[in-house]
């Protein structure tokens, strides 16, 4: 533009949130043909900060103007000149995902000084939910990304708080695959062993396979020997006990309405999780079968064992069928026989997992709701009440969040 100042102009207004704010000060400035460089608007309760980086026209003129729409509107007017955009720090993009309940200051306060010690910059900043967790997104630039993400590991262990590092761009944008675990992770509880009146032994078993001590597919074995003799219908009793863990239902259904893919692996029982997984509109599963004779069960598994290999390679397959590459992928899962499987992904969450796996996640969710997960995708809770208006579901009204309060709908 002929005339036009090499400076930049950012303005910044706040005051009482109301409508019409940005029009009043956008239109003011066009009289200037204004060039806009950037925009952020963000409301609090009810206080709104919009700032706005000006350029194209003269400074003075600009300066003027906004002052006016400030003084109409009854508005608190800053500005500041400058030289150039303010996006100088494209290198290193990320997405910085804290979640907690509650979420402290002290814990938010770890994380910010984590970030600039690592010489990044924050953004932008945005809140994903506040119900049932609260949970912050962070905008970083000049980060590397896996060694931030070592770094705010330590931050979260320390604070209590769950965080994820994931890198910005492209990589977040666009279709998922979201692969789950089941017993623990999907379901509450592993329920096969209760009709045979021999959970005591196939908990101690189970456990030791989860911490890693036990081969899997021996732990397999062994549980389903205590299953012989049992009819075969004691599995409809089974599939009657299931209790799915808080929030599985509301994830599976903003996954699906925002088109994504979800499957279950499970090393658990295929006449179990495939019901479960039907109800659901799940679109994958793989789990192990349970061999029949005379209608009893035989104490053996039939077929091909699913174990740690098995549910990487399913998360893989997954992959290929539905054409996304393996940046696109989540993996969720809290046992030693899930670490494969989180590795493989592009993003790989413990969630209420043992140590190991934790350990060696990507990230961590240790709060009781899966839906949690949502938010280190950067789902937020308006993404999450579309999905249940969609599906009919009503959206519950938020409970008093506290400390043991572990209730979710």
């Amino acid at each position: 533009m002929t005339g036009a100042s090499p400076h930049t102009l950012r303005v910044t207004l706040s005051g009482d949130d109301r409508p019409g704010v940005t029009f009043a000060l956008l239109a003011a400035v066009a009289e200037a043909q204004a060039e806009v460089l950037d925009l952020e608007q963000m409301v609090v309760r009810d206080h709104l900060t919009l700032s706005v980086l000006l350029g194209g026209a003269d400074t003075d003129r600009l300066t003027s103007l906004a002052h006016s729409v400030g003084h109409r509107l009854g508005m608190r007017t800053r500005t500041r000149v400058g030289q150039g955009d303010s996006n100088t720090r494209r290198d290193g993009r990320a997405h910085v995902v804290a979640l907690g309940q509650p979420l402290t200051a002290g814990g938010l306060a770890a994380v910010t000084a984590r970030i600039a010690a690592h010489g990044a910059n924050i953004d932008r900043i945005r809140r994903l939910s506040r119900y049932p967790v609260t949970t912050i997104e962070l905008d970083v630039s000049g980060a590397d990304v896996p060694r931030l993400r070592v770094e705010l590991a330590t931050v979260a262990a320390a604070e209590r708080i769950d965080i994820a590092v994931a890198p910005a761009g492209l990589a977040r944008i666009g279709s998922r695959l979201v692969v789950m675990d089941v017993d623990s992770t999907f379901i509450q509880d592993e329920l096969i062993a209760a009709p045979a009146g021999c959970d005591v032994q196939v908990a101690a078993v189970t456990e030791r396979a989860m911490r890693g001590e036990l081969d899997f597919a021996e732990s397999l074995r062994a549980r389903v020997a205590l299953l012989a003799g049992l009819p075969a219908t004691v599995l409809d009793e089974v599939r009657d006990e299931i209790v799915l863990t808080p929030g599985a239902r509301t994830l599976v259904r903003t996954l699906k309405r925002l088109g994504d893919t979800v499957a279950l692996v499970s090393g658990g029982f295929l006449e179990i999780v495939g019901p479960v997984a039907a109800d659901l509109g799940i679109d994958h599963v793989l789990a192990n079968r349970l061999e029949v004779a005379d209608g009893r069960l035989t104490g053996r598994v039939d077929g091909e064992i699913v174990d740690r290999p098995g549910k990487a390679a399913a998360l893989r397959r997954f992959a290929a069928e539905a054409g996304l590459p393996l940046s696109r992928t989540v993996a969720v899962g809290d046992g030693a026989n899930d670490l494969d499987m989180l590795a493989a992904a592009g993003l790989g969450i413990a969630f209420n997992a043992k140590p190991l796996v934790r350990e060696q996640a990507d990230a961590s969710v240790n709060v009781p709701y899966l839906d949690a997960v949502l938010f280190l995708l950067g789902i937020t809770r308006e993404d999450v009440e579309d999905a249940d208006a969609d599906a009919g579901t009503p959206t519950p009204a938020p409970p008093v969040i506290s400390p043991g309060n572990p209730t979710r709908v």
